[in-house]
């Protein structure tokens, strides 16, 4: 179940309000490679669906890696898109994401961490904005 899932009836639109300074990082050390991302973003009310912006001040930190950041971009916003998505309907989507900082992996930097990395900012927006998600139904 989403987090917006529990609201009432009438639909919610994201953000409610900006969302600033979101850190999402998803670090998995499995093996070689492992993955890694850490990206901090803003999330601003907008127009009706998603826009996602890297802001030319970001703050990027990267080693030889330059040349894949717009495909860790891609990665991040479709993410993000999946988890919004993911939520249900009984909200509408109005938010512009604005990348403002990036670090990256020589080794463990790809497209599925900051893919991950996305949900993960996406998840963690909608608990500052909501709160928790609600906790699984027990069932007798």
């Amino acid at each position: 179940m989403g987090y917006l899932r529990r609201m009432e009836s009438e639909p919610r639109v994201f953000p409610p309000r900006p969302i600033r300074g979101v850190r999402a990082r998803y670090a998995r050390q499995a093996g070689c490679p492992s993955d890694f991302a850490d990206v901090t973003v803003d999330f601003e009310p907008w127009e009706e669906g998603f826009a996602f912006e890297a802001a030319d001040s970001a703050d990027v930190t990267e080693g030889s890696c330059r040349e894949q950041l717009p495909g860790f971009h891609a990665a991040l916003a479709a993410g993000m898109r999946e988890e919004l998505a993911d939520q249900g309907d009984g909200f509408a989507v109005a938010v512009a994401v604005v990348l403002r900082s990036v670090r990256v992996h020589d080794v463990d930097s790809h497209d599925r961490s900051f893919h991950m990395a996305g949900r993960l900012a996406v998840r963690e927006a909608l608990a500052q904005a909501y709160g928790p998600p609600p906790l699984p139904k027990h069932r007798a």
